[in-house]
């Protein structure tokens, strides 16, 4: 069964989100225009990918303007409408729209098909506050090995890079 694809023109509210424990987490993109929510499930890499190219657009255009930040909380619950595969950025400069475009990932079974996509056309602010949201993410998940930069659990790890010793 095809999965459906989404065009949201203005959505109102675009964040990331992140359910579960540190090293368990289920990470989403999710966005709203009127009563639509649109949740869409996504690997940490994809958050913090997107965060930093959105940063960097934004930097490149001036900046996202003198508004407050709109609230970027995660709307539960969480249903997902299929799985990201990859996510493109294109800036509409006629409506001064960040463009994010989200391909579906397939399973082996579904490569024949045409992968399902969700189009965002976000505001220079909502760029902003995604970025903010996502970074904010990025630091509440496990603490980070100081030599291998490999994520640590709460009883440390064993670390490549002293040969197979325990790190806390």
């Amino acid at each position: 069964m095809k999965s459906p694809s989404f065009d949201l023109e203005a959505p109102d509210h675009f964040t990331a989100g992140a359910l579960g424990s540190p090293g368990e987490r289920v990470f989403y993109l999710q966005s709203r225009e009127a009563r639509q929510v649109v949740t869409l499930k996504c690997e940490k890499e994809h958050v913090g990918a997107l965060a930093d190219y959105l940063s960097g657009l934004l930097t490149q255009l001036g900046g996202a303007g003198a508004e407050a930040l709109p609230e970027a909380s995660f709307l539960e619950p969480a249903e997902p409408a299929w799985a990201v595969g990859a996510i493109g950025v294109g800036y509409d400069e006629r409506r001064d729209r960040v463009v994010v475009v989200v391909n579906e990932q397939l399973q082996e079974e579904r490569q024949a098909e045409e992968p399902a996509t969700a189009r965002f056309q976000i505001s220079r602010v909502q760029a902003a506050a995604f970025v903010e949201r996502a970074r904010a993410l990025m630091k509440a998940g496990r603490p980070v090995c100081p030599f291998c930069s490999g994520p640590r659990d709460a009883g440390g790890h064993v670390c490549p890079r002293t040969n197979g010793h325990n790190v806390h």
